[in-house]
């Protein structure tokens, strides 16, 4: 198989680019015979509506004036039975465009978390997490009225106008076109109202994503307790006071933009009645045509009767064009490009021995700059361990992010059983390679729960077997609610080194042939190290390990280490022949003396590490 494709970079923008009106449409298509069906109650309701005018010239000009009570009687009964009919008619047309609009969102929502749960891990380094939760919460949440309601209000409002234009015709075409002289200086107007807000509606969900992004990242724990312990709480607040004020500010511009042109269309409409009036009187005077009180009255009905639908049409316009400004945003995500995809026609491990080769493997996060790994070739045999060292900035943890497939290489292949890991399926490569990181994240709910997140059909006895495992249980079967016990976010009711065996037990339940460690007690204290180190050898037992080493203390006993300096290999061999070649692994190692903390210094054991486990 070919594997050419780019690292992920972020796509240009064009904030102006038109939002396909068909994709919009597309959205609804799964619910097009409810629609069909809201479209068949909202012409019935329209027209059933506007017989009520002309009811009303007959009771008018004929059942008054003739003193005809049946008669009277049976049009009154019509026009309560018009009323009824058209608020029925109506709820049952806002209970299914509300269900299809729901439905909508829902799947809106489902679809951008889907895409980000598929994006790489380069996206989430260069995005705050504000911004994806603003996406998902603000926009697709400022879209509801629209999704809901503007479909309904835009077939109903249309039917009406039509239906009730088409009556004030059959009453009296004349008195028609004064009614509707202005109507297209009203389009005009609404259309330009509805560019202004587009445009506010961008700068507005902007602000929002900051603000957000803002929230989540300065009132999580770790924010709390960087704002406290660096004395920042009142320039934070000031900052959120500022962001906020901006938003004041845009919330004002977006409701009031356009708002008196608006009025001034709904002034004009509201008083057409008086203008018809005036006409009909300037017309009998002039010796033209006589019109019947009767068709006066009714008519007037009518065109009030317009007033609250081509009203109501302007303003939805106006609403469309604001939610474009959204469906462009929700759009952008979806459209972003995924660089790391699953093959087409996945290989299947049935059961992994764990070999893993890397194969002339290049890798960069900057097509422009220098590569963060070139030339790497390395075997691991099937229970094998690889020891990676090295100083900061040298590749270390960007090759351990190359197995489980976090990245895909930019040049070479990296293997598992002589399989390119580009060729396994997601679930296949998941089962196959198991992370522990010096980060470790745990969610906030219990401690069961967060072990079952490797294995959710895992039963009590193999989480406590798990928990044993990782020398976490008696700890754990101590606490008041025992495996029940919730660990607080991010798992911050625990210490760094209980959250690490956490986590080690939740890889152990997985019982993955290869195992990934990344760094998984550079955070701690000597004394937790100890701990956390007789789980880690227990859970390495039989397994392919490639450990990522700060202190290289722990990897005395693997069967090959490596030195990597500048992304490339600059040593390698036993632990045994790299101190006798004495050359950068023994200044690894005379440095790493020279800083061993005593039991409980430099501890990270405080409940403060930061930790995750994939």
């Amino acid at each position: 198989m070919r594997h050419d494709e780019p690292q992920w970079t972020a796509p240009p923008k064009d904030p102006d680019a038109p939002v396909p009106l068909r994709r919009i449409l597309a959205l609804f298509r799964p619910y097009r015979a409810r629609l069909a069906l809201v479209g068949l109650l909202v012409a019935a309701s329209s027209l059933v509506s506007v017989a009520s005018p002309f009811l009303l010239r007959e009771i008018l000009d004929v059942a008054i004036p003739g003193r005809r009570t049946g008669l009277l009687s049976l049009l009154a009964l019509g026009m309560i039975a018009t009323a009824v009919t058209t608020s029925v008619f109506g709820v049952l047309q806002t209970l299914i465009s509300t269900t299809v609009g729901q439905r909508v969102m829902h799947d809106l929502r489902t679809a951008v978390y889907a895409k980000l749960q598929r994006m790489p891990l380069a996206f989430f380094t260069r995005t705050r997490t504000g911004e994806v939760q603003s996406r998902i919460a603000n926009d697709i949440g400022g879209m509801q009225a629209t999704v809901t309601s503007t479909a309904t209000s835009l077939v109903s409002n249309l039917t009406s106008v039509v239906a009730t234009v088409v009556a004030m015709v059959a009453l009296d075409w004349r008195l028609t076109v004064v009614s509707l002289l202005l109507l297209p200086v009203f389009v005009w107007i609404s259309r330009r109202v509805g560019n202004e807000r587009k445009k506010i509606t961008t700068q507005r969900q902007k602000q929002l994503a900051s603000m957000s992004a803002m929230v989540t990242e300065s009132l999580s724990v770790s924010g709390i307790l960087l704002g406290r312990t660096m004395g920042r709480a009142d320039s934070l607040t000031r900052n959120f006071a500022e962001e906020s004020e901006r938003l004041v500010g845009l919330e004002v511009r977006a409701n009031m933009a356009g708002r008196w042109r608006m009025a001034t269309i709904g002034i004009v409409m509201a008083a057409m009645p008086a203008l018809i009036y005036w006409a009909a009187g300037i017309v009998l005077q002039l010796g033209g045509p006589v019109f019947s009180i009767g068709t006066l009255v009714a008519f007037v009905a009518l065109q009030q009767g317009l007033l609250r639908p081509t009203v109501s049409l302007l303003s939805t316009g106006v609403d469309m064009q604001t939610s474009l400004a959204l469906f462009q945003r929700i759009f952008e995500y979806l459209d972003l490009p995924v660089a790391i995809t699953e093959p087409a026609d996945p290989v299947q491990l049935p059961a992994p021995r764990g070999e893993i080769r890397f194969e002339n493997v290049r890798f960069g996060y900057d097509p422009e700059a220098a590569p963060t790994l070139d030339g790497i070739d390395l075997t691991i045999p099937a229970g094998g361990s690889l020891a990676v060292v090295g100083p900061t900035g040298s590749g270390k943890s960007t090759l351990s992010y190359l197995v489980p497939r976090l990245y895909d290489v930019t040049g070479g292949r990296v293997t598992l059983d002589g399989t390119d890991v580009r060729d396994l399926g997601f679930a296949t490569l998941a089962r196959s390679v198991g992370v522990v990181a010096q980060e470790t994240y745990l969610f906030h709910a219990s401690v069961a729960d967060n072990l079952r997140f490797a294995k959710p059909d895992a039963t009590d006895e193999e989480i406590e077997r798990a928990a044993r495992a990782a020398q976490i249980h008696d700890h754990i079967a101590a606490l008041p609610d025992g495996y029940d016990t919730l660990v607080g976010e991010r798992g911050y009711r625990f210490s760094g080194g209980e959250k690490q065996r956490i986590a080690l037990a939740r890889t152990i339940l997985r019982d993955p042939p290869v195992l990934v460690l990344d760094e998984a007690t550079s955070a701690l204290d000597t004394r937790t190290e100890h701990a956390v180190q007789q789980a880690i050898d227990a859970l390495s037992e039989g397994r392919t390990t490639v450990t990522i080493a700060h202190r290289l203390s722990t990897i005395r006993d693997a069967d090959q280490i490596v030195v990597l300096d500048a992304g490339r290999i600059a040593e390698r061999g036993t632990h045994d022949e790299l101190l006798a070649a004495n050359g950068r692994y023994a200044a690894l190692l005379r440095r790493d003396a020279h800083h061993v903390p005593a039991d409980g210094d430099g501890a990270a054991d405080d409940g403060h590490a930061a930790g995750m486990l994939v």
